[in-house]
């Protein structure tokens, strides 16, 4: 029996623990935020660590209820944020060094279009001290934040993750080496669940597809039966130049042409150049449709890029597209399949990560630009707001909790015992995400998100489609949760804004979610608690 659970703020302690470029560390692990229950004198021998930025089983408060620690300030605001689907939380460093955390619902258009800007702009309304002509500055609400004593930003999001599950990401096509048009919507034909009668394949991220004719073969396959000789005439048949020959069915020879070195070391051989007139001609088509993005899949483009750099460089010279995404740019790894779902996710997630990125920044006047801006990457990792992609970003939100857990809960015993796994169980109002850590992170390096196979590393972290905001139903007589979710807006009916009954409500009639220990950040003026009895009665 596992006693009272220890509850963290995990994620903006993650953002905020997370080392600088250069290798240094201002903040130190005690000066996290860490809000433990009163339960959590002693831990027993299994952790659990769990979030405390949950739609169900949240306890925080504003920014001036909440616990604070105290360094030494620099003089400027240094802000953390976790972006979730229903509440974000933002932890500031202010001047002085002491460090406070905020709340708000993460969209609330009758009052803000934008939480982390709103919740900064909020901060430092409340605590810039600079009041006095002419260093006094004002921070009204709608228009842009003065920037001047901003120190640095950073952010984990589910802007992504929500936009995959969804199926909200932009419009786009693939181009993919001919031959292989349906080798996406065939996939590796694995089945996660084999008793499952239900078995559907998963939808596809692109909205059409396009071959390219070109065509690169490794040379390991075709000489390793060969004697030297034979290898030699081979690679002269066949010149840079000349075009290479071809067999009675119309296609290149296999084997023939000279032996090029990929990236990998491997010797490839070129047997057909891509005809840039015809793939010119098949993005238009493209774009007539209303294709805004495209992903480039070529053969073997692991080693040997050059095909998809022509391609590519077409496709971004024709200034219609918003995103063009190469395979050998966003992960160059063997197997094609799932390096082109990865290709196909970053084309489908990346405008909409650029069209919050640009909606954030317009929040903020021009000296944002000179601002440190991270994001939370899937690996746990931060990377700089212009090297943030969709495919990235897919683990951004939970990602930082795990990094949160790691570095407050997994310490020795009060005898100097070795510190025992830590279990992380990070419940949100769309879903519950959770982990372990044993002394290191577990990275995996390829996943299966909504139907979409990822190659990139992430972190280990399993997540159940569960959670406070998971709608409530009646079903041919049978009580039924989710997958659905009420989200932030319009929420739980315990939001006050017409919304649907949820986990969430069902937590406040049975007592386990207590009002006066949730922030009062709903109603028309952002003042009012949790609605009991509208909750009891729907």
């Amino acid at each position: 029996m596992i006693p009272g659970p220890v509850r963290y703020l995990l994620l903006v302690s993650s953002l905020v623990l997370n080392d600088n470029n250069n290798g240094s560390n201002p903040y130190r692990a005690t000066d996290a935020f860490v809000v433990p229950t009163q339960q959590a004198a002693s831990l027993p021998t299994r952790q659990i660590a769990s979030s405390t930025t949950t739609s169900t089983f949240a306890t925080s408060m504003s920014s001036e209820e909440a616990p604070s620690t105290s360094t030494a300030g620099d003089g400027k605001f240094h802000f953390a944020i976790d972006r979730g689907g229903t509440f974000t939380d933002v932890h500031c460093t202010l001047p002085t060094g002491r460090q406070i955390v905020t709340k708000l619902l993460s969209e609330d258009p009758a009052n803000y279009p934008d939480a982390p800007t709103e919740g900064i702009r909020r901060i430092l309304n409340d605590h810039d001290t600079a009041t006095a002509a002419p260093l006094a500055r004002s921070y009204p609400r709608g228009a842009k934040v003065i920037t001047s004593q901003i120190g640095s930003i950073r952010m984990g999001t589910t802007v992504a993750t929500n936009a995959l599950l969804e199926r909200r990401g932009e419009r786009m096509g693939l181009l993919i080496t001919a031959g292989f048009h349906d080798l996406l919507a065939i996939g590796n034909q694995s089945r996660p669940d084999i008793f499952d009668l239900t078995c559907a394949a998963p939808g596809l991220l692109y909205e059409d597809v396009a071959e390219v004719d070109e065509r690169v073969m490794l040379a390991g396959f075709c000489d390793e039966d060969k004697s030297p000789d034979e290898i030699i005439a081979a690679r002269e048949e066949n010149s840079e130049l000349s075009p290479p020959p071809m067999c009675d069915d119309g296609h290149p020879k296999a084997g023939v042409g000279p032996r090029l070195t990929g990236i990998t070391g491997e010797k490839v051989i070129v047997l057909r150049r891509p005809d840039l007139v015809a793939v010119r001609a098949k993005l238009e088509a493209f774009a007539a449709k209303g294709i805004q993005s495209v992903a480039i899949v070529l053969a073997h483009a692991y080693t040997y890029d050059a095909h998809e750099q022509l391609v590519g460089d077409l496709a971004r010279s024709m200034g219609v597209f918003t995103e063009v995404a190469l395979s050998s740019e966003v992960m160059p790894m063997v197997k094609l399949v799932p390096r082109g779902h990865t290709a196909c996710a970053a084309a489908y997630l990346t405008p909409k990560i650029t069209t919050y990125l640009s909606s954030f920044r317009g929040g903020f006047d021009e000296g944002l630009a000179d601002i440190r801006l991270d994001f939370m990457k899937s690996d746990g990792g931060l990377t700089p707001v212009d090297d943030f992609g969709g495919h990235q970003a897919i683990m951004s939100g939970p990602a930082g909790g795990v990094i949160g857990y790691a570095k407050t809960s997994y310490r020795p015993g009060p005898g100097g015992e070795t510190p025992a796994p830590v279990i992380g169980f990070d419940m949100g109002g769309t879903s519950t995400d959770v982990s372990r850590y044993d002394g290191s992170l577990e990275h995996v390096f390829e996943t299966t998100t909504a139907g979409v196979a990822i190659q990139a590393p992430q972190l280990d972290i399993h997540t159940v489609a569960a959670g406070g905001g998971s709608r409530l139903f009646l079903r041919t007589g049978m009580f039924v949760v989710g997958p659905e979710s009420a989200g932030a807006h319009p929420g739980p009916v315990c939001y006050r804004k017409d919304g649907y009954l949820a986990v969430t409500d069902a937590n406040l009639v049975l007592g386990r979610v207590l009002p006066e220990h949730f922030p009062s950040i709903f109603g028309p003026n952002e003042d009012q608690p949790l609605d009991v009895d509208g909750a009891r009665a729907a």
